[in-house]
């Protein structure tokens, strides 16, 4: 079953979230949680044209609101990330604003907007919503994390998962988690979705 059908549950009642057209988001303080955030236009390469400034707005968005980042990669128009929140805290909309926000804010204004955002004076750099879904087990956080590191290779960017520089995979194949020809070309690595950005 891909992950756009899996049903969620929320306050007894099961649903699956790609028919919601109200998307409830499930809040888990100190929960973990799988991410895809998409740039508005898909076919620009922002993303790793500008990696310093979005390492840079991930790093003053955990200073502001800490967080720890198990899995993460940029793919030129998208990216995923797999992160903890804080005992407590359940907060990912302003994480995510925050590094949204400081990533379009340090580019010039180049790209189109819609006369909707244009009177909310609003950027065009990011798709306003994204995908989020919570990690609810070890078995479906490895499958995550296995989908992440392996994105650069479905998307044929990469022959293997170690060979794209964007991405967390790095680390765990500099602790020995991982072997460096992990993930090579032709092999599945779960399925994670991708899909259009839901929720906010």
């Amino acid at each position: 079953m891909r992950l756009r059908d899996r049903p969620m549950a929320s306050g007894g009642h099961t649903f699956h979230a790609r028919v919601m057209p109200n998307y409830r988001r499930v809040r888990v303080p100190g929960g973990t949680y799988f991410f895809t955030v998409n740039l508005l236009e898909r076919h620009r390469r922002l993303l790793v044209e500008h990696i310093d400034v979005l390492r840079l707005a991930f790093a003053e968005a955990r200073a502001a609101r800490p967080f720890f980042v198990v899995a993460a990669v940029v793919l030129p128009d998208h990216l995923h990330c797999v992160w903890t929140l804080p005992p407590g805290d359940a907060d990912n909309a302003t994480r995510w604003r925050h590094i949204k926000t400081a990533f379009a804010r340090a580019l010039p204004p180049a790209e189109r907007r819609s006369p909707r955002r244009v009177a909310k004076g609003e950027r065009g750099v990011w798709q306003r919503r994204y995908w989020e879904h919570l990690i609810r087990d070890e078995r479906d956080l490895a499958a995550h994390v296995d989908y992440v590191h392996f994105n650069p290779v479905k998307h044929g960017h990469a022959a293997c998962a170690a060979a794209w520089p964007y991405s967390s995979v790095h680390r765990y194949v500099a602790r020995g988690d991982l072997a460096a020809d992990w993930g090579v070309a032709g092999e599945a690595a779960g399925d994670g979705g991708e899909r259009g950005a839901h929720g906010r």
